[in-house]
């Protein structure tokens, strides 16, 4: 029984230390492929009134509560929701919004 606990001490304490050497931070992204012009989709993706026409969440929880902010769209605009266990709820704000696509040379701002 003292060897199990102590085995079982030992893997946590391995654990700790491991994670400890891990960074503090994380990055999630996605990405997807749409067949479709960045005209035509940066305008619906820009503008948060928009959104109930394409975002699949619309249809996970069609009671979902939306809030607006004063600006809908492009730098400065915000939108809030609560829905079901599916969807959550949370806050989204556009802190930068552009039109340039690849093909286009762009502003030093977003050069790195």
């Amino acid at each position: 029984m003292m060897i199990i606990l102590v085995v079982i001490v030992a893997a946590i304490a391995a654990l700790l230390i491991y994670a400890a050497t891990r960074p503090d931070t994380f990055t999630v992204s996605r990405s997807m492929a749409i067949s479709a012009s960045p005209e035509k989709i940066f305008p619906i993706l820009n503008d948060f009134t928009a959104w109930p026409s394409w975002s699949p969440y619309e249809k996970m929880d069609p009671a979902m509560q939306r809030t607006l902010g004063t600006i809908t769209k492009g730098k400065g605009a915000t939108y809030a929701w609560e829905g079901n266990g599916k969807v959550g709820a949370g806050n989204m704000e556009l802190t930068a919004s552009s039109a340039w696509w690849r093909g286009h040379k762009p502003w030093p701002q977003f050069l790195s």
